[in-house]
């Protein structure tokens, strides 16, 4: 097997069980995900099967989610797993968020939560955390190309908010910097990824066990947004050996998906000048 599947993580499961649910079910080991899923979280995991495993680099990694805040409250983790560590009286309004929205547009400087994997000093966050040691966590650049209030409930002080962003963010640190902003708290309640580079949420299926998965299997092909070459057979037994094709008009430094069969990948290069130097072959 070899190509993606769209799979809708479900809230409860983690993105590992999802990869171990499939291996089981598929009997294959190479198999992987191209990015995480807090557990809690649900919505779109694109899957990787066999070789496939080896084009995650090459698959856009922007994401959309519509995440739920609650107003009103702080947790140690930005979202509803943590402990709630201050609560407050104060009361928003929809105009008001709208405002600080805005403060998140473009890139953007992001402190992630104490509670995540990133790394510091060889150390995970959330086990300085854990030991309740203090380490010092550095901004990271994102960018945030669309965030807007889809709903608020005033009574219940919970709003859901449409954010498209780059790899990376941490949707929990926006919910608390815009709880910080408002000065009433805020953290996450639900978070649903829509869209993960162009797997989408309207096409996903449930890793259950029954999935088909040779008929969901989706085809490299059509996921890999680079210029793509049709190869003939003198061109594919090049390809066979590790040795380069001919450049047919791209641009220097491209990524380039190299097809035969009409449309079988057997590998991706890059151009150079007036060849294409293979950089993963799959034969």
């Amino acid at each position: 097997m070899f190509g993606f599947l769209n799979i809708y993580k479900p809230s409860g499961m983690t993105s590992h069980d999802v990869v171990a649910k499939l291996r089981r079910i598929t009997k294959i080991k190479q198999i992987g995900h191209t990015g995480t899923l807090d557990p809690f979280a649900e919505g779109v995991l694109p899957i990787c099967i066999g070789k496939a495993t080896r084009l995650i680099e090459y698959l856009s990694d922007d994401k959309e989610y519509i995440a739920t805040v609650q107003f009103g409250a702080e947790t140690t983790t930005y979202d509803l797993e943590g402990e709630q560590v201050s609560v407050s009286d104060i009361k928003i309004c929809q105009k008001d968020i709208e405002k600080f929205l805005k403060d998140f547009e473009g890139e953007i400087f992001q402190t992630p939560p104490i509670y995540s994997a990133i790394k510091v000093k060889g150390k995970k966050l959330y086990e300085y955390a854990r030991k309740g040691e203090e380490v010092k966590i550095e901004p990271r650049k994102v960018f945030i190309k669309k965030i807007e209030l889809k709903n608020f409930d005033e009574k219940s002080q919970q709003a859901e908010i449409l954010i498209k962003c780059s790899k990376g963010t941490y949707i929990r640190s926006i919910a608390y910097d815009l709880g910080q902003k408002l000065g009433c708290g805020g953290y996450l309640i639900k978070l649903v990824r829509t869209q993960a580079g162009d797997f989408r949420i309207e096409d996903s299926i449930l890793p259950e066990d029954g999935i088909d998965v040779v008929n969901n299997l989706i085809n490299p092909v059509e996921k890999l947004n680079y210029p793509k070459i049709i190869v003939d057979n003198t061109e594919f037994e090049k390809i066979r050996h590790g040795m380069p094709v001919k450049n047919k008009n791209i641009k220097h430094g491209s990524i380039v998906i190299l097809i035969y069969n009409e449309n079988e990948i057997c590998a991706v290069g890059e151009a150079d000048n007036d060849k294409i130097v293979l950089k993963k072959v799959f034969l």
